[in-house]
């Protein structure tokens, strides 16, 4: 007889009660999501009620207790949206030097969440009063219980409609100008049937010249955009048919309106600070994607004559504004900025999706070379290629010129000059942390810096660019982004894999030209001029463009007049016989080691850079330009630019002596430049075939320096030549 066997486990009938015991134990954490699912995605909003104030009261009424824990993932930037908003009314407060009193209205504040966070980034004292207004009793109930215990004296909760809200500080409830220092809307916007009459309400009660109201919220958008559009700029605001079609559905099913209706009238009624469009994929990434935007405006009642003139510069035509389709003018977020109006604007045109992101993250054009030849006086008007602003910004503390006319097509280089101006402007950056950005290039928690003390002093384009791309540059090594940044990091590699990494320090810190030389001739130059390397690198056209920025035009230019390997070899032998990258010569120690050093690095990184920069009316002479050369030349004033560094711009054209671009660039320099005005380049070749069009256009054209194997040109050396062209 054989043993009885033990019957298998049923596994079927015990998982049940496993799911039942989880959901008994984790009960507290389960019930407010349980709710939140039910009420917002199962429980439509206040079906059968006619009133706003009753679907409220019966749509959050089961769930009010547990808001906050289930909107965090849902209802996201509102703590960057309050950042920005007591950063940029500080700030605006300050330039303005009003001591008028500071109101804060929250608009369907809810629990007081907002005000609450906002204590952590400035104190509520900070405020001379702060009303929440909301007709939702549930939610406002619990605001109420917030707030006691917080024992705030000057906050106060209002069960008011938004269309018709009055303060207790206006007369028999008579709406009062000016009366309101900030107003916020934190996903209630959509939620408000008659928002014209809020919006309305809010334009007329604010302060014209120091009021603010900022808007978080979910939204759509069509793929097209008018001349408007593109002016207030906004980049990743365009929505794909099916994202607009699901997402106006979906949510209203709860009465919530997520169409381009509202937003458009913020942006009719309200001149535009600040535009940040981004996706919310807290639910599944790269799949589930809410659009959401984060908007600051100003009255446009305030005035910004400042701004408009600020923009036009000689020419009858102020180039800063434009006409909309309906004839009406299109003023962009540049006239309603806080900061300097340094940065023109510029309108998102399709030759601006070429770039991804700046190509040079440093400049590699001497300034003290320039220096040299330039004789800058206070009152010259120049113009330059604005690369990574280094040497606009030399220029600016050396020589003072009247005005600094900085232009690059790429917008992302003009975002890397706007982030170092701002960080000038800004009271709260020290030079340690300034050096930190830019100096070592690694900056913690990046992030808040930007939207505490960088943002109002930036455009809405920069902006939205270092809020995207700005953690990632700075928290390990900002030099090793952008195109540059490829091309450092192929030689750091390079110098790995073959053993020569703790070489390359020494060769940074070499004291003497001689132990400096010494380890070049031995340990790098074998590797760096390497025939594979070079033949397989440095004559590779997409290896050129997108490691060193060197287009195929160029390239072609070296390539004429001799082999990659005698233009590698003619740029770095004659540096290290001449110039310590110890304390001499930065361009290469970055290169090398990834960052500056105090000993050695750009002008504006020296302390007494950085204060001069600061001194009154240093910065009012630059102007950001993101446009041709040819394009901010035909908007100047005949004779009115004295002098003009274009790098070697010219180049990147066709090899052609009747190019139709490079003709139409020097006649408008001709026609633009003051007699004896001059025009300075560096170029790749030692004759390059476009100093002939100058020469047509009533030029005297000189070449000041060339190199050869035993000469630089200067501290980069990375050029064959250095020209002149003088007007007569």
């Amino acid at each position: 007889m054989s043993p009885p066997t033990e019957a298998p486990i049923n596994l079927s009938s015990i998982f049940p009660l496993a799911v039942v015991f989880v959901a008994w134990w984790f009960r507290d954490v389960i019930r407010p999501y349980a709710r939140f699912i039910f009420h917002c995605f199962l429980r439509p909003l206040g079906v059968g009620l006619e009133d706003q104030k009753s679907r409220l009261a019966s749509f959050y009424k089961g769930q009010a207790k547990y808001y906050d824990a289930t909107r965090s993932g849902l209802l996201q930037g509102r703590e960057t949206m309050l950042k920005l908003s007591a950063s940029h009314v500080l700030a605006l407060r300050a330039a303005k030097k009003t001591a008028d009193p500071l109101i804060w209205v929250d608009i369907g504040g809810g629990t007081g969440y907002n005000i609450e966070i906002m204590d952590k980034i400035v104190p509520i004292s900070t405020f001379d009063a702060v009303y929440l207004i909301d007709l939702c009793e549930p939610l406002i109930d619990v605001a109420r219980e917030r707030f006691e215990k917080k024992g705030w004296k000057n906050v106060h909760v209002l069960c008011q409609d938004a269309t018709t809200f009055t303060l207790p500080s206006w007369t028999n409830g008579r709406l009062r100008k000016d009366s309101i220092g900030l107003a916020t809307m934190s996903y209630s916007l959509s939620m408000i049937p008659d928002y014209h009459r809020v919006i309305d309400r809010l334009d007329a009660a604010l302060s014209a010249d120091t009021g603010l109201l900022s808007v978080v919220d979910f939204y759509t958008a069509a793929q097209g955009s008018t001349v408007h559009q593109r002016a207030l700029g906004g980049a990743n605001k365009q929505c794909s048919w099916i994202s607009r079609w699901f997402w106006q559905m979906w949510f209203e099913f709860d009465h919530i309106h997520v169409g381009p209706a509202r937003r458009a009238y913020l942006e009719h009624k309200f001149g535009t600070v600040k535009n940040y469009n981004d996706r919310n994929a807290f639910l599944i990434p790269f799949l589930v994607r809410i659009p959401y935007y984060i908007w600051i405006g100003r009255p446009r009642n305030c005035d910004v004559t400042s701004q408009i003139n600020a923009f036009n510069f000689g020419s009858d035509t102020p180039p800063s504004i434009l006409s909309d389709e309906d004839g009406s003018l299109s003023l962009s977020p540049a006239h309603y900025t806080i900061g300097k109006p340094l940065r023109l604007p510029f309108y998102e045109q399709k030759v601006h999706d070429d770039f991804r992101t700046y190509i040079y993250s440093f400049t590699w054009e001497d300034p003290v070379a320039d220096m040299q030849h330039l004789n800058i006086t206070p009152d010259d008007t120049m113009l330059v290629i604005t690369s990574a602003g280094d040497n606009a910004l030399h220029y600016a503390i050396h020589g003072r010129p009247r005005a600094i006319h900085c232009v690059d097509m790429n917008p992302a280089q003009g975002h890397l000059l706007e982030l170092k101006l701002a960080a000038i402007q800004s009271p709260a950056v020290t030079h340690e942390i300034f050096w930190s950005l830019f100096g070592s290039g690694k900056r913690a928690n990046f992030i808040d810096l930007l939207d505490h003390h960088l943002a109002p002093y930036m455009s809405s384009p920069a902006y939205a660019f270092w809020r995207q791309r700005g953690a990632r540059s700075f928290d390990k090594a900002f030099y090793s982004h952008g195109y540059t940044g490829f091309a450092l990091g192929i030689a750091q590699a390079l110098f790995a894999i073959t053993g020569r990494s703790k070489d390359v320090k020494n060769f940074c810190a070499a004291s003497t030209i001689e132990e400096q030389t010494q380890i070049w001739e031995t340990r790098l130059r074998p590797i760096l001029l390497n025939p594979l390397i070079l033949g397989k690198l440095f004559e590779s056209g997409i290896v050129c463009w997108n490691a060193l920025g060197v287009p195929q035009n160029q390239l072609n230019m070296v390539l004429n007049e001799g082999t990659c390997a005698e233009y590698v070899r003619d740029t770095f032998d004659p540096l290290i016989r001449n110039w310590l990258l110890k304390d001499d010569n930065y361009f290469y120690l970055l290169c090398l080691l990834g960052h500056y050093t105090p000993d050695s690095c750009p002008a504006y990184l020296t302390p007494q850079g950085f204060d001069s920069l600061r001194t009154e009316g240093t910065l009012d002479s630059l102007k950001l330009h993101t446009e041709s050369i040819s394009c901010v030349l035909d908007k100047m004033a005949p004779d009115s630019l004295t002098k003009a560094v274009i790098m070697d711009h010219l180049d990147w054209f066709d090899h052609d002596l009747e190019n139709t671009a490079v003709i139409e660039e020097v006649s408008l320099f001709s026609s633009r430049l003051k007699a004896g005005g001059e025009v300075y380049w560096r170029t790749a070749a030692k004759n390059p075939w476009y100093s002939a069009v100058f020469e047509r256009h009533g030029f005297k054209v000189s070449r000041i320096s060339v190199r050869d194997h035993d000469t630089a040109i200067d501290r980069v050396n990375m050029y064959a030549s250095f020209w002149r062209a003088t007007k007569l």
